[in-house]
Parts: structure tokens; sequence; C-alpha cells
């Protein structure tokens, strides 16, 4: 697997910036993506070095639509929650001091 098709996106949220500031990032990883593949692609995407790798799998919510409410299941994600050595950052969460 590619490392731009390991990592979909990060997920910017309130507790995603806070724990940005501890050394904790959160991002949305393809959901058959083990815990080395992504240690490996967040260190060549970004050049830092990974200290710890938590993943989550999120169900798929429950969505009624049209005319009889005919309900649909959305199908599920990936969470991979990385953790980094002290005094590096990743720029792209926005955890900088604004003066």
């Amino acid at each position: 697997m590619d490392v731009h098709e390991t990592i979909v996106k990060p997920i910017i949220s309130e507790d995603s910036i806070a724990q940005a500031k501890k050394q904790r990032y959160t991002f949305e990883v393809h959901i058959s993506a083990d815990k080395p593949a992504i240690k490996k692609a967040i260190e060549k995407l970004f050049g830092v070095i990974v200290v710890k790798v938590n993943t989550i799998i999120v169900k798929g919510k429950t969505r009624r639509y049209g005319r009889k409410k005919k309900e649909i299941i959305l199908g599920q994600r990936k969470k991979a929650l990385i953790e980094i050595t002290k005094g590096q950052k990743i720029d792209i969460f926005g955890t900088e001091e604004q003066k």
C-alpha cells in the first residue's frame, strides 16, 4: 500500500488540536492499514519519529432519507492516534501560538 493511500486525511477538531500541543496527532487512515504501515507512512510524509500508534475503528452512522424514511448505514472508518517524540511537530494542525 502506498504512503498516500495509507493516510487519508488529518482529523481537525477541538480535541485533536488540544492533543497536538502534547505531541499527539489524529489521522484518518485506510481501513486495512496496520500499525507498522501507519508508522512508516507518518515518518516518511512528515519527517518525524513516531513513538506510539493507537488505532480505533469507528462504526458507521445510520441515516434516514426519502419519503418512506429508508434507513442506510454509512461506512465505517479507522482513526490513528500518533504520538511523536518531544521537540518535533507536524505543522498541518496549526498548534503555533498566535500573537
